[in-house]
């Protein structure tokens, strides 16, 4: 099979890493694959490989390497895969932690969140932005490692409460060709939240507006706009963060 593979990393423990297109298994696989997988999580992955997504930038390779070893090892033993990730986050964790750049980022969020978020936002994609909201490509490394490990993708101010008020934030690992699909996610996913639904309807319903612009990728761009044109300011006391 050429796809998805593109190049083979090198091996660790008997096993082979390979970095693969992580947009064509979205397409054509499993449009829930993240960052990174193995055999006990997504059963299309051979028993003897690691997959890790080439969006994936090379300084968390090592991170998401040492996290499947711990999370595949359990789970070839019988573990429950929710047990196994836990283990994998830890071994992550404690990685990630030991970044000189991490370890004085966290003790600026202690007096000045605003200054670490302002690093963290890398461009303001103005044509998926309006008064109402506003689109950034975000450094997800320093997310993963300061806020939530499991940040893939994207997401807003309705789901993560370290998101500011009235913003989406674009993972800068996602290719390019993916972003406005991503987009076009989140921005009819945090509609739905806005007007009181819960997360896993709101989820729900915007992989299948997704789902749908990948077959009608005509659409796209006006899908697009209808989600953005109807983006409603956050400012109710009553918002409940999932994460």
């Amino acid at each position: 099979m050429k796809k998805p593979y593109i190049k083979k990393i090198g091996e660790v423990s008997g096993i082979a890493v390979w970095r693969i297109d992580g947009w064509y298994i979205r397409q054509h696989i499993d449009i829930n694959f993240n960052n990174f997988g193995q055999h006990y999580r997504f059963k299309y992955i051979p028993q003897d490989e690691f997959w890790l997504d080439r969006q994936a930038r090379s300084g968390e390779e090592k991170y998401f390497i040492e996290h499947l070893l711990a999370e595949h090892k359990l789970m070839t033993e019988g573990k429950d895969y929710n047990d196994a990730l836990d283990e994998g986050g830890k071994v992550e964790q404690e990685m990630r932690d030991k970044d000189k750049t991490v370890v004085r980022l966290r003790e600026k969020l202690k007096t000045d969140p605003s200054a670490v978020n302002k690093r963290i936002r890398q461009k303001l994609l103005g044509g998926y932005s309006n008064k109402i909201i506003k689109t950034y490509i975000v450094n997800s490394n320093l997310i993963r490692s300061l806020y939530r490990m499991d940040w893939v993708a994207g997401g807003h101010d309705h789901v993560y409460r370290f998101v500011p008020d009235n913003e989406v934030w674009v993972d800068n690992d996602i290719v390019s060709k993916e972003k406005p699909f991503l987009i076009l996610h989140e921005l009819h996913e945090r509609f739905f939240m806005s007007q009181g639904w819960e997360y896993e309807k709101a989820h729900d319903s915007a992989l299948k507006i997704e789902h749908h612009a990948h077959e009608h990728p005509d659409e796209l761009k006006k899908m697009i706009r209808t989600e953005l044109n109807r983006q409603v300011a956050k400012g109710h006391p009553t918002t409940k963060y999932v994460k």
